[in-house]
């Protein structure tokens, strides 16, 4: 092995313990009993239960419209495709709780599209949906930017081809884009779902009720300490541990068949 390599390998190693001692340590000092315990409560597992749902609704809802839209930014030209790019990276840079603020402001009862959606029976203060929606908003750049990439790294010749068989815009796009971007745009649904299980500014700006398990995280380590706060967040990473690792193993099945 070269010094490079060796330099490199240390680098990533020092980057890696980084992020996992933290959250080693932090599942180690927990008491197997007071986590047994937390898992038992019912309010507890309403809130994780809340997240994971509510984080998948709003990655679904998000796919319909953010798959089409990613793979217009990686097929077409036009003009203010840069300001379109860097509205989707928008939520990314801004404060999440000033994300939240400006949700408030839309889709509260004082602004017309809130009022439109009232009048219709569906609400965002305080409710499921709105839970959903401050998560899709702060999340949604993971999945457009990833899908863009696979649909960017396709020959466009394949497409070409397709249509000059006779094949139509939307065949050629569920015949041969959309399987062949898979693994990217898989991947990024992977990462916006995981993205909005841990959003918590924007969410407690608009729902602070029903209490996700990020807010019930923060509402029992302001109210009762870290002894309390600790087994929620540990039985939340073991959760979200188990999922993704089957999410991701799955992938990788579909990636080598």
């Amino acid at each position: 092995m070269n010094r490079f390599s060796l330099i490199a390998g240390a680098a990533g190693t020092l980057l890696l313990l980084f992020v996992a001692i933290p959250v080693i340590r932090m599942i180690l000092a927990a008491d197997p009993a007071i986590l047994a315990k937390t898992m038992a409560e019912p309010g507890v597992v309403a809130s994780i239960f809340l997240t994971l749902k509510c984080a998948f609704f709003a990655t679904m809802v998000c796919a319909l419209f953010g798959i089409p839209l990613a793979f217009i930014l990686a097929r077409r030209d036009f003009f203010g495709k840069s300001i379109v790019s860097g509205i989707i990276d928008l939520p990314v840079m801004i404060p999440h709780t000033a994300a939240g603020i400006a949700l408030l402001m839309v889709f509260g009862k004082r602004f017309f599209i809130g009022k439109a959606f009232a009048h219709a029976g569906i609400g965002f203060v305080g409710t499921e949906a709105g839970i959903s929606l401050a998560m899709a908003f702060v999340s949604l750049p993971f999945l457009v930017n990833s899908a863009r990439d696979g649909f960017s790294a396709i020959d466009p010749r394949l497409e070409r081809v397709a249509e000059t068989l006779g094949a139509s815009a939307s065949r050629t796009f569920f015949s041969i884009s959309l399987p062949l971007a898979f693994r990217p745009i898989l991947s990024g649904l992977i990462m916006m779902w995981a993205r909005g299980i841990s959003e918590f500014g924007a969410v407690i700006i608009l729902a602070y009720h029903p209490m996700t398990a990020p807010v019930l995280i923060w509402e029992r380590f302001t109210s009762f300490g870290l002894a309390y706060a600790r087994p929620v967040a540990v039985l939340l990473i073991l959760i979200c541990l188990v999922i993704f690792s089957v999410l991701r193993f799955i992938g990788k099945q579909q990636r080598d068949a």
